[in-house]
């Protein structure tokens, strides 16, 4: 019989050929006519035989563990691939002086070779990054502006304190802001063979529409198309019919563009401080603003069907969209599950 390397067949094959192996042994069989019997090495039988003598029956047939315990020969220590996970998750790399905007695979081996001189090819850099359950992801934007302590001082005090004048008050909170649509904006991704990208017929002339919104955590949505650029006169027409529109005192939380401080403005709220107030986010947060995540899905909306061919056909589509969402609040509740967002459900 050929001999075959034990170590490749199945545990229920081993398990068998050790049974016989043994029991020809009991009988008086030389090693060598049982390695021939059952097609292994006679030093094979041998070690069978020297662990049925030191461990039992049970164990000798059983065999040992199979396989290299976890994180057995890998480059990392187990404590080496922690520091680099909790580096990665809680650091961008300009923050640690690495020349990298990104975590890429580059990035990350830079990193390891500089907190451990280690010098770990790419692709296994990939493989760690994959065992980590590490996935490319696009990144968040953050401002080097902002200022973590406002953003704190908003969340601990100046919101909360909103919120309960506004009950207090009877008034209702909304949070605006100005978004402008782009006919030439792409969002999504299509289907194609691998190496041929897909073409998109638009039209060769670009054109655009702007608007200003508000939502509510109740699910409310008030929203007001204009074609020309944010002015204080635009923003007081749109003042004066969200006043109209909500039949009762409005607080209004706004980012500090500085049409929403000029002096046209807030001499128009102090003739209406009975009907709206307004208050400001901390400076470069927009993540702190429910309406920023309607524009992404107003955008996703539009931009998700047939592209139109000019600016009164992109009105319409963006008018749709968003008389579609408004009339699911459901939907825009949802965006107040966003954890950098749940401050204000």
């Amino acid at each position: 019989m050929d001999k075959e390397d034990a170590r490749k067949l199945r545990p229920e094959q081993q398990k068998e050929k050790r049974k016989i192996a043994l029991r020809m042994r009991m009988n008086g069989r030389e090693f060598a006519e049982i390695g021939l019997a059952v097609g292994v090495h006679s030093r094979t039988v041998q070690y069978w035989w020297s662990r049925y003598q030191a461990e039992g029956l049970k164990s000798a047939v059983e065999g040992g563990k199979r396989g290299t315990e976890i994180g057995e020969r890998r480059t990392l220590s187990v404590e080496q691939e922690w520091a680099v996970q909790q580096l990665i998750s809680e650091k961008m790399p300009d923050q640690l002086k690495l020349s990298f905007a990104l975590w890429t695979r580059a990035a990350v081996q830079e990193l390891i070779h500089r907190r451990f001189k280690i010098d770990m090819p790419i692709r296994t850099v990939g493989e760690y990054l994959k065992r980590w359950g590490f996935t490319p992801q696009k990144p968040l934007k953050r401002a080097y502006e902002q200022k973590p302590e406002l953003v704190e001082a908003w969340l601990k005090e100046s919101y909360p304190r909103i919120a309960r004048r506004a009950k207090d008050e009877g008034a209702e909170i909304h949070w605006g802001d100005e978004t402008g649509i782009r006919s030439d904006c792409q969002h999504g991704r299509s289907y194609a063979p691998a190496g041929k990208t897909p073409v998109q017929r638009v039209p060769g002339s670009r054109f655009a529409t702007n608007m200003i919104s508000t939502v509510t955590n109740q699910g409310k949505v008030r929203f007001m198309l204009y074609r020309e650029t944010m002015t204080a006169t635009v923003l007081i027409r749109f003042l004066a019919r969200l006043v109209r529109d909500a039949g009762r005192k409005v607080f209004l939380i706004l980012d500090n563009l500085r049409v929403h401080h000029s002096n046209k403005v807030r001499d128009w709220l102090e003739k209406h401080t009975e009907h709206i107030e307004l208050f400001f986010l901390p400076a470069y947060a927009p993540e702190l603003n429910p309406d920023e995540y309607l524009n992404c899905d107003l955008k996703a909306l539009v931009h998700g069907g047939k592209p139109a061919r000019n600016r009164d056909e992109l009105e319409s589509k963006v008018r749709g969209a968003m008389m579609k969402i408004q009339n699911r609040p459901k939907r825009v509740m949802s965006y107040f599950r966003h954890r950098k967002i749940q401050y204000a459900a």
